[in-house]
């Protein structure tokens, strides 16, 4: 890949391209520019503008565009050098500006009267400040905060689904990076989004200074009278706003959009359609209403009319698909119910696992994360701990509650064969003595499961007397996971299979081939090889 961007000549380099635009933005601040080069910077700010906008529309995850920030800041800046080239040259030119767009949406956009250029203007910013940017922000906040309080719940979610080998440890993995990645998009955007702030302050407050600079300059130094001052000079501020306000609003559009889509599971507009026209006698009611004030005196006919019949033939056309989903559902059911008559298919039984650990209902709370159980988080560590110490890969351990079990009791199972059992008291320790020590400790006597010796269930209160003595103490999820370690150790060719001695040889083929090949060779086959 380095080499290929080696070949590549500097104008097919996208990273010096964006170096050298954003030089040219810096240099736009100090040099003044012609008007003909200043509308090609405007039309660029439209664009950039209206093609974010519609991205956002049609993308489904918000990492689909996790450089926004960034290019929320730099569109900013941006807008900001066009705003003050453009200011130099109304002051320095004044009548004899010759920007062609700015003039044409200061008078055939406006109308050429510089009053609805002004209220245009300030609804503009009114909108965008009030409305969009602010609710933009406050829905930022809450997202960054949010976003960081899920986290680890979401961590811990993925090490049970490892464990439970419904992932693999590549797309952990790449859950993993999605999850940190959307914490840095959000607590970005919480920044981020005081830059629209910050764009529409300063587009209001340009505005100002090009009026009353305008002013001064055309009476004090071209000699132009009052009126002949405001109407050039109004005319072509109003024009510059708008030109920078527009690209600015879409921007703050595109900002209020991408962080209300946190949950979005596919594009706005199939969303919208999938959720918002789901209901016929919504599109009924509307229509309904919608011809209601068409017979009222002084309402428009037409418009009323034809958009209150195109709800009801709308809603009509809905109704009838969404009753042949129906009709469809129940003969799809009927089959189902008659495939279910048929022959019995048993192969999904005969399925089994090569490492269970199966627990009574009082023992669920080690494993769910939400009441701080974390147990699954322990067996992967002992999945990855035994990889690394006999040199093997473990098949995935199933966890699952068994109300055919004590409550309290737990069992090991390796291919659906017991091979280890125990007893846990929740809230409690268990507390072995290491030989030495002669003072006895209240509780409930027991053994320890993993290797058989003797040991005591204890409360909170004399754990600490415990360790002083020099008792080994060790919680509930910890006993559970020392005997699966053992059970994982003393049972490692049992759990071995064919299948992943062969996964394992082609782990080795990369690094050690020649071995591989030779054993191969040799006439080995799995089997030899897995003894």
């Amino acid at each position: 890949m380095a080499d290929g961007r080696k070949d590549r000549a500097w104008w097919q380099r996208v990273d010096i391209l964006i170096g050298i635009g954003v030089i040219a933005v810096v240099l736009m601040l100090i040099i003044p520019i012609p008007a003909m080069l200043l509308d090609f910077l405007i039309a660029v700010s439209f664009a950039l503008g209206l093609i974010t906008l519609i991205t956002i529309m049609y993308m489904h995850k918000v990492l689909e565009l996790s450089v926004f920030p960034s290019l929320l800041l730099i569109s900013t800046v941006y807008r900001l050098a066009v705003n003050i080239s453009s200011t130099r040259l109304i002051l320095l030119k004044g009548p004899a500006f010759k920007g062609r767009l700015i003039m044409a949406f200061g008078q055939f956009v406006v109308g050429g009267n510089y009053i609805v250029g002004i209220i245009i203007f300030l609804i503009l910013i009114a909108v965008q400040f009030i409305v969009i940017t602010k609710g933009a922000t406050r829905v930022s906040e809450v997202a960054a905060r949010f976003t960081l309080d899920a986290m680890p719940g979401k961590q811990m979610a993925i090490d049970a689904d490892v464990s439970a080998g419904l992932v693999t440890e590549e797309e952990a993995i790449k859950k993993r990076l999605d999850i940190q990645r959307e914490a840095d998009f959000y607590g970005a955007m919480d920044g981020a989004s005081k830059f629209v702030q910050g764009d529409v302050k300063v587009g209001l407050l340009i505005t100002i200074i090009n009026i009353v600079g305008g002013l001064i300059i055309g009476m004090a130094t071209r000699g132009e009278s009052l009126s002949s001052a405001v109407a050039t000079y109004t005319m072509l501020t109003i024009g510059d706003g708008l030109v920078s306000q527009i690209p600015s609003l879409m921007m703050s559009t595109a900002t209020g959009i991408i962080v209300t889509r946190a949950a979005a599971m596919d594009d706005l507009g199939t969303e919208l359609t999938s959720q918002l026209l789901t209901q016929p006698r919504t599109l009924w009611i509307g229509a309904g209403f919608l011809l209601f004030l068409a017979i009222l005196p002084g309402f428009p006919k037409l418009p009323l009319l034809s958009l209150g019949l195109m709800l009801g033939v709308f809603g009509f056309y809905l109704r009838r698909g969404l009753k042949r989903k129906e009709e469809l559902g129940v003969e799809t059911k009927k089959e189902k119910e008659e495939s279910a008559k048929g022959p019995e298919s048993v192969l999904g039984l005969l399925q089994i696992d090569p490492i269970a650990l199966e627990i009574g209902y009082n023992l669920i709370p080690l494993v769910d994360t939400e009441q701080g159980g974390d147990l699954l988080e322990r067996v992967t560590m002992i999945r990855r701990q035994s990889a690394i110490e006999l040199g093997l890969i473990f098949p995935p351990i199933r966890i699952r509650d068994n109300m055919r079990l004590e409550p309290n009791t737990y069992s090991l199972k390796i291919k659906g064969v017991e091979v280890g059992a125990g007893t846990i008291r929740m809230g409690k320790y268990l507390a072995m003595n290491p030989g030495q020590i002669s003072e006895k400790l209240e509780g409930e006597e027991t053994v320890e499961p993993a290797f058989g010796l003797p040991a005591i269930w204890i409360e909170e209160p004399v754990r600490e007397k415990a360790e002083r003595l020099g008792y080994t103490v060790v919680d509930a999820p910890s006993v559970i996971a020392t005997h699966l370690t053992e059970i994982i150790k003393s049972h490692a060719s049992e759990v071995l299979g064919r299948q992943d001695v062969q996964a394992l040889l082609n782990s080795l083929r990369t690094d050690y081939s020649a071995v591989v090949t030779e054993v191969e060779k040799a006439g080995a086959t799995i089997g030899d090889i897995q003894k």
